[in-house]
């Protein structure tokens, strides 16, 4: 199994209720045809996630596949037929630098493994292009500010794939907390984990990964702490625990709790694993009511209920949504609830690198952010 497929739950839809206007439009799919440009995405890597990406952006209004990156002319082939993309918008590897001269694009989303995302990006953006990067955006945070600057320099923009930063009951929880509905926010708890499969996969690499679980599905608990209390940490504790060497190599961790203290006051109680199943869940509390979304960050439907009860939002494909709303960011300088830019990726890098030591050394680590 693949990282993130283990949390689809099913769920019955309820009577959607209404969001404020701001919430709302963040992932509007009216029936409306869209009248504005429409982003022309390359996509890099044609594995299993950017095979889903490619398959929600048939949905998408605002931005369509018209190029393919990868190292396997097969997929290149197959890809071709199946989406229509003419043999001069397809590259590899080697030869990908050229998209430079190319307006059939406008951005390439990389969806490669994580090693790869910063030599990747900076070709990229020295090409001109606007980067889409799958999260984690780098391995450390020195790579990825070293993203973020590069294409700052070449004036094209950094977007991270936080897809759960567009998704409606997420969104709800979010206007709930900002309009004051949970009182002061006190405490969040994220649940981030699967058992993961092939000891031989990319995952597993040091090199390729940059660590286990906590790059590959810890990093959502990492954000979601983050987006839901609506703060920034100040410091973190961490605990490793390791059950099979052999699978899980130095370097590669397979279960990591860590806790975040905020200036509030609240803290974040989380757990990061590779060896057990069930996990994905967010839990907020505060002083006069509670949210809690299982599953919280699976490809959907998610669901979710509150201290005022479910949460009843209707589900639209992530990636359909992330792409449209990225559009909307790229072309139109579209302001968004939670931040899904460089920065953002390079904050959470930023916290990661801080969970590795502490885990490390035992100690609690102070954080700038």
């Amino acid at each position: 199994m693949n990282s993130r497929r283990l949390f689809l739950q099913k769920i019955t839809a309820a009577v959607t209720l209404p969001l404020a206007p701001a919430f709302a439009n963040a992932f509007d799919h009216s029936s409306i045809a869209w009248q504005g440009p429409i982003l022309k995405v390359a996509i890099m890597g044609l594995g299993s996630y950017g095979t889903r990406v490619a398959e929600a952006m048939l949905a998408s209004t605002k931005a369509k596949l018209t190029g393919v990156i990868s190292g396997t002319p097969s997929k290149v082939k197959t890809w071709q037929a199946k989406y229509g993309i003419p043999e001069k918008n397809c590259y590899n590897y080697e030869n990908f630098d050229q998209i430079k001269n190319n307006p059939d694009i406008d951005a390439v989303y990389i969806i490669t493994p994580n090693g790869l995302h910063h030599s990747q990006t900076l070709r990229v953006a020295k090409a001109g292009k606007h980067v889409i990067c799958e999260k984690p955006m780098a391995l450390n945070a020195v790579e990825a500010q070293e993203m973020v600057t590069a294409c700052k320099q070449a004036n094209v923009k950094l977007l991270i794939g936080y897809r759960m930063h567009f998704e409606a009951k997420t969104l709800e929880v979010v206007r709930m907390r900002q309009a004051g509905e949970f009182g002061k926010p006190l405490f969040f708890q994220g649940l981030s984990g699967f058992r993961i499969g092939d000891p031989g996969q990319w995952r597993l690499s040091k090199k390729l990964a940059g660590g286990g679980a906590m790059m590959d599905i810890g990093i959502y608990s990492v954000n979601g702490a983050r987006y839901m209390l609506g703060e920034e940490p100040i410091w973190v504790t961490a605990q490793e625990t390791k059950t099979d060497p052999q699978k899980f190599k130095e370097g590669v961790d397979e279960t990591i709790q860590f806790q975040l203290g905020f200036a509030s006051g609240a803290i974040a109680s989380c757990l990061s694993t590779y060896t057990m199943n069930n996990l994905d869940k967010f839990f907020l509390n505060g002083e006069k009511g509670f949210a809690e979304l299982q599953p919280s960050t699976g490809y959907g439907p998610i669901q979710g209920r509150t201290h005022l009860g479910a949460l009843t939002q209707p589900h639209v494909t992530h990636q359909t949504t992330q792409m449209d709303e990225m559009a909307e960011i790229i072309l139109n300088n579209k302001k968004t609830i939670i931040p899904v830019d460089g920065e953002e990726g390079l904050k959470d890098m930023k916290i990661v690198d801080a969970i590795y030591l502490a885990a490390n050394t035992s100690k609690r680590i102070d954080l700038k952010l």
